[in-house]
């Protein structure tokens, strides 16, 4: 498998596919996404989930840009990104503990981030920060 870009949504996410795979405008239906892997418990997960603007002025730079910068956090162990056709995002970071946590909330590009989405992008959004206390994960065979 080989990591590639793919559209989805406002965004072009990037997710490990079959080689050779290429993406197609809006159908992912011959892609292999898959989820974050269940680690060691306890770890935490920091779940953001918002409903967009019209305003995609530097968003998509910002949310790869941000991306990139997270996994030097210690302690980030990976996120899943999903967006609805009807314009509900999800997205949930996966952390060892709650100081990798502050150390993403206080970093100073996240920050700005941040008060860009609330002056720009976002007509409102909810965060949750939960211990996960429990994870396993199924992938059939084959694939």
């Amino acid at each position: 498998m080989v990591k590639t870009s793919i559209p989805f949504g406002s965004r072009t996410e990037r997710r490990w596919t079959e080689p050779g795979a290429r993406p197609e405008s809006g159908d992912m239906s011959d892609h292999f996404v898959a989820p974050v892997a269940a680690y060691e418990p306890p770890y935490y997960a920091v779940v953001f989930t918002s409903v967009r603007t019209e305003d995609n002025d530097g968003y998509d730079e910002t949310g790869e840009r941000l991306s990139e910068l997270v996994k030097e956090i210690p302690g980030f162990l990976g996120e899943d990104v999903a967006r609805t056709p009807g314009g509900l995002g999800v997205t949930v970071a996966y952390f060892r503990d709650e100081a990798a946590i502050d150390a993403w909330r206080n970093h100073m590009e996240h920050r700005a981030a941040k008060k860009r989405g609330r002056d720009h992008w976002y007509t409102r959004y909810t965060l949750h920060i939960a211990k996960v206390e429990h994870s396993h994960g199924f992938e059939r065979a084959g694939r």
